[in-house]
């Protein structure tokens, strides 16, 4: 006979398994902690298998329970959205998506459509920002930031691989990617990225320090702008530079790429965010989108 375990099982071991916590699970699904508790263990019962490791008051999954949660938690959220496309679609399909200004209007934007054309059930509200500690996380359902993957407020995951170039303008660019051309220009410095452009000159011998041509933007779009209008040269992510020029930018990358070690991160939910289907969803395609970008 096929084993067939309870719906509302599989539910709080979902949500056990997402917040490592029987507490946080049953305050999320509005139930006690015992029932959580009594749930995954019926439902351990019924698989005869363990899931999760408890020890000193602290939940771990089992390599079966990792491998489960996983199926477990598509095919919710499958049923979810099915149940949500076939009977109407509601308010619990916006996304409130927050990303930082550059990422925004020099990547994500120019391939949310295609997003959007697939998944016509989903409407999204971009919101964007500066720093990433300029905003709280309050009714933001997915967020990105840029940056080192070190914050405080919350727990991330890292969903790319970031490498620098320097830009000037098509119009002042010789044949090839000749230094030559470029490095006596002035700079375009981007505030908060300054160390960036500083670690692309050093592999050339070049000090930013020792620079008085040095004009100041706060993003990386400004730059763009300023670059593309003969201003000078500017050191920004490739995945920028590419797309700004796939766009119609008049730029141009003039040096090969240097690997940093700041990355896009996704941003955990925040507590009792719930495995929303749209959420979940739009996220997967961000670690898609973000990786297969070139």
């Amino acid at each position: 006979m096929a084993i067939s375990p309870n719906l509302i099982w599989l539910r709080s071991f979902e949500r056990a398994a997402h917040h490592m916590s029987f507490t946080a699970a049953a305050e999320e699904l509005a139930i006690t902690q015992t029932a959580v508790s009594l749930h995954v263990r019926s439902l351990e019962a019924k698989l005869g298998c363990k899931l999760f490791n408890r020890v000193a008051r602290k939940l771990s999954l089992t390599e079966v329970g990792q491998a489960y949660a996983a199926s477990v938690r598509r095919a919710l959220d499958e049923i979810e959205l099915s149940t949500t496309s076939l009977f109407g679609i509601d308010q619990k399909l916006a996304l409130t998506v927050r990303v930082p200004i550059s990422t925004a209007g020099l990547f994500l934007a120019h391939r949310l459509p295609a997003f959007l054309a697939r998944n016509p059930q989903i409407s999204v509200r971009l919101l964007s920002n500066i720093w990433a500690e300029s905003a709280g996380r309050e009714n933001v359902d997915v967020e990105i930031r840029l940056g080192s993957g070190h914050w405080e407020d919350a727990p991330s995951r890292c969903i790319s691989q970031e490498r620098i170039v320097p830009i000037v303008a098509s119009s002042q660019i010789g044949e090839g990617t000749d230094i030559a051309d470029w490095q006596d220009r002035p700079v375009v410095q981007i505030l908060g990225l300054q160390d960036l452009c500083q670690k692309y000159l050093a592999t050339l011998g070049l000090d930013l320090s020792n620079r008085s041509d040095v004009h100041s933007v706060d993003t990386t779009l400004a730059a763009v702008d300023l670059v593309a209008a003969g201003c000078g040269f500017a050191v920004v992510l490739e995945r920028f530079a590419t797309t700004a020029i796939d766009i119609g930018r008049p730029i141009a990358i003039a040096g090969p790429p240097l690997p940093i070690d700041q990355a896009h991160y996704l941003i955990a939910a925040p507590q009792g965010a719930g495995a929303r289907a749209s959420r979940v969803l739009f996220e997967s395609w961000l670690e898609e989108v973000f990786v297969t970008w070139k």
